[in-house]
């Protein structure tokens, strides 16, 4: 049995590698973690997981995160080894290298009786024959990709179809639903591989340090430049979630800033019945007048996620403005407010509609802020009043064209507040055709990476 040290180390060790990606964890939740590891024990590592799970997370996004680095703080073979076999790294996976054929004979079996635990061992056994690299003597390292370049499963899909059809084993599925089936518990086996790799990665170069690099972080705390597509719809899903929170912080702000400052002259008419001392100070109250909001994307390129991002986080606190427009500009700018109508727009096809509906691009497709800015000032510029909060979305890229800052002067001028959200590093603007410190002199630009960045910058520069 594993003792109690090593598994205070590694529950803290678990806590301390989901609070550097994000997710917040109190001392009351760490205490009931440590309690649900004790009442479930570690026979029944999917069990144990589920319960630290429970007892740590916040919401459903954080789960993939949840799921990698327990796999590195509590892996197969931790207390009680998995049921049916050995854990990782015991002499029955050390024997020599596997055959090839058998191991993937067997894997095909496997797979074909959906044996899971059997399915798990596999992934530790072809790691082990396959996935070390370096000298002779012993692995350097560990590289899922070799080893499923070499074990190739994927190639198997025929195999086990037909062999589960042979055992009258398919049940109820069809055949398109059978061979779904087989892909998905291929996945799951490659995912199983990866796993034990970066394990065998962890144990050499330490636990903590593979969880903080290596480790994929939220959805909220992807950089919108380097996001795929899964995580992008990810993203979307997010969406309402922050917009509520928002709202909620939003009208709070509203309500404080109601109350107005002293009004003085009735303070110190209200002081004549105490003495003259002002002990019930009397407030200005605030017409309260929500204000108006232009938005002016670049979707252009990567930036296109961020944009499509914040629009639609936008369109979800619709409510909270008196008036909202969303204008999207490469290098030619258009009007999209109607393709965001509140509670209308598709979060999945949004990219595409803007781009196939609206008139971005002129004689080239390259994003020209310049050119793009100058027509908003000219076309547009009625949009913006006093009342107008402007947010400009963008890279500030201009592609060595003139970043035109006589049109962002004009715009400052008729707005009430400019701000400027560059998914950039800070660190990158000025680089290359970055014409960022120039717009920076004009405007308060703000590094906007990824949805957590978006959201605390929602909440503290939206206007109320």
């Amino acid at each position: 049995m594993t003792g109690t040290t090593e598994v205070t180390a590694r529950l803290t060790g678990l806590v301390a590698a989901l609070r550097a990606h994000g997710v917040r964890i109190g001392t009351g939740e760490t205490v009931d973690a440590a309690q649900a590891a004790a009442a479930l024990g570690f026979t029944d590592r999917a069990l144990l997981r589920e319960g630290l799970a429970a007892t740590l997370l916040h919401s459903a996004d954080q789960r993939r995160l949840f799921d990698t680095v327990f796999d590195l703080y509590f892996p197969y073979g931790v207390g009680a080894p998995e049921a049916g076999g050995p854990g990782p790294g015991t002499a029955a996976d050390r024997d020599g290298p596997a055959d090839l054929r058998d191991l993937r004979d067997r894997l095909a079996a496997a797979l074909a009786d959906d044996d899971e635990a059997l399915t798990a061992r596999l992934a530790i056994q072809a790691v082990d024959g396959l996935g070390g690299y370096g000298s002779s003597s012993g692995a350097d390292g560990w590289s899922a990709y070799q080893t499923l370049e070499r074990l190739r499963p994927q190639t198997l899909l025929a195999r086990v179809r037909d062999d589960v059809r042979r055992r009258g084993a398919a049940g109820r599925f069809t055949d398109r639903l059978l061979e779904d089936e087989i892909r998905r518990r291929i996945e799951a086996f490659r995912a199983l591989v990866a796993v034990e790799a970066r394990r065998r990665v962890a144990e050499r170069r330490g636990r903590d340090e593979i969880a903080r690099r290596a480790v994929a972080p939220t959805a909220d705390r992807v950089d919108f430049l380097y996001a795929g597509l899964d995580r992008l719809a990810e993203l979307r899903r997010t969406v309402h979630p922050l917009a509520r929170k928002l709202a909620t912080r939003l009208a709070a702000r509203r309500r404080r800033a109601s109350r107005g400052a002293i009004d003085l002259r009735r303070t110190l008419r209200g002081s004549l019945s105490t003495g003259g001392v002002p002990m019930n100070p009397v407030l200005r109250r605030r017409r309260p007048a929500r204000p108006e909001l232009v938005l002016l994307c670049d979707v252009s390129g990567s930036v296109s996620g961020f944009s499509d991002f914040t629009m639609l986080l936008v369109q979800a606190l619709h409510d909270q403005f008196s008036k909202v427009r969303v204008f999207a500009f490469v290098n030619r700018v258009d009007e999209i407010t109607g393709l965001l109508r509140h509670g209308a727009a598709d979060p999945e096809g949004l990219g595409a509609r803007i781009r196939a509906e609206a008139t971005l691009t002129g004689w080239h497709g390259s994003s020209d802020y310049g050119t793009a800015l100058g027509e908003f000032a000219e076309r547009h510029g009625a949009s913006v009043g006093p009342r107008t909060t402007v947010f400009v979305l963008g890279d500030a890229r201009t592609n060595m064209g003139d970043p035109n800052l006589p049109a962002v002067r004009g715009i400052v001028a008729r707005a009430r507040r400019v701000h400027w959200l560059n998914p950039e590093p800070r660190t990158q603007w000025g680089t290359g055709d970055s014409a960022a410190p120039d717009y920076a002199e004009l405007v308060a630009m703000h590094e906007c990476r990824n949805a957590h960045q978006l959201g605390a910058l929602i909440s503290r520069i939206l206007p109320v």
